[in-house]
């Protein structure tokens, strides 16, 4: 008896289906997921706990939701988008009245087994549902700003609930990635110019809606050592942790910005800077290679995708993790304001590896039934 799998309603075999995973793509996952216990192995001084046990444990998991994502028909995240979105909505709302507050900012919510920050879970749901809706329209219709108010409401809502938690780098990365499915849905240049130059003449009155914090985290982006002993610490360590690894690093466990706690956050934000310190240029270098072989893959299983729909998840999903590398490195080098990006699979943290994995699985699942055709006018009702 052949054994197949019915949810979404693809009729292929599974053992079919696992075949058509990109197993090599999920072996680099499984390194940067190693990569992130033994640093967190170091960031708790050679213990597995509190950090590294716990990240390996919740990697095991996220891998295995990843594959079950990628049997799934990817017809069935076309027909659902709007359910998913709908309740990532009423968790972000939910956050304002029984959310958890946590190094001075309410995004969590507690179920006990894990903390949930719904915010992380919106970046997939904003992925599916823009989609879904630049999936049903045609070129002549993106063209047609009245055409565009919908879905920059979708866009709009989940990013002001974020920023009111505060959390203005989540808020920042849904914007971005939302404005590059809508670049590569087809939405005019002009209207792009339009908005940016709208965003700019916004910027006095954007600097004033600012916490006192954010603000003086731009302040220090600009010149951190105005004030090198307050808001300026963390990227000063952070830049004198960078330099000290040199080209080889100072090894492993050995690194003394990080094990003699001058570095804050090591275990999430700036665990990139322990990575440099330990292992300096070279190993730099080797981690930039790996990501950048992920990005390949994401891509490369983007243009396999014969759907609109398909492949705008696929790369707004690349998007986010692209996002995710880049601005976490260009923080702890001082290029960008620091705003709490974890460097991803690698930093700690339960609900981003999971959603992140969540989204590799929903590329997975693009590839896998790429030769899956799905009309314009299409809802999934068809599986």
């Amino acid at each position: 008896m052949t054994l197949r799998l019915s949810l979404g309603g693809s009729r292929l075999p599974l053992f079919r289906k696992l075949a058509q995973v990109r197993w090599s793509f999920v072996l680099l996952l499984c390194v940067l997921g190693g990569v992130g216990g033994v640093m967190l192995y170091s960031a708790g001084n050679g213990n597995l706990e509190p950090w590294a046990l716990r990240h390996i444990t919740r990697f095991g998991i996220a891998v295995c939701i990843m594959l079950a994502v990628a049997m799934v028909d990817v017809r069935f995240w076309l027909r659902y988008a709007y359910v998913f979105y709908g309740c990532s909505l009423v968790l972000l709302a939910a956050v304002e009245v029984a959310g958890t507050v946590g190094m001075g900012a309410q995004r969590w919510i507690d179920l006990g087994v894990i903390s949930l920050q719904p915010s992380e879970l919106m970046k997939i749901s904003l992925i599916l549902v823009l989609a879904r809706y630049f999936h049903r329209l045609s070129a002549e219709e993106i063209s047609k700003p009245w055409k565009l108010i919908v879905p920059a409401l979708m866009v709009l809502l989940p990013a002001a609930l974020v920023l009111k938690q505060p959390d203005l780098g989540t808020a920042s990365m849904l914007l971005a990635s939302s404005a590059t499915m809508f670049f590569c849905a087809g939405v005019p240049w002009w209207i792009f110019a339009v908005v940016g130059g709208a965003g700019l003449a916004a910027l006095p009155v954007a600097w004033g809606m600012l916490h006192d914090y954010q603000r003086a985290r731009v302040m220090t982006f600009l010149n951190p050592e105005s004030d090198p002993l307050g808001t300026g610490y963390h990227i000063i360590q952070s830049k004198i942790a960078l330099g000290s690894g040199g080209v080889f690093g100072r090894g492993f466990m050995q690194g003394s910005q990080s094990q003699l706690d001058f570095l804050p956050e090591k275990q999430t934000d700036f665990i990139f800077t322990m990575f440099a310190e330990e292992f300096g240029l070279v190993g730099t270098l080797a981690l930039l290679a790996v990501y950048t072989l992920v990005l390949a893959y994401c891509f490369a299983m983007t243009l396999s995708a014969r759907s609109q729909f398909a492949r705008l998840v696929a790369i707004g999903i690349t998007t986010v993790f692209f996002l995710y590398v880049f601005i976490n490195m260009a923080m702890v080098m001082g290029l960008v304001p620091v705003v709490g990006i974890p460097l991803p699979l690698i930093s700690y943290g339960g609900t981003a590896v999971l959603s992140l994995m969540f989204g590799f699985g929903l590329i997975l699942s693009v590839h896998v039934h790429r030769d899956v055709a799905i009309s314009r006018h299409s809802s999934g009702d068809e599986m």
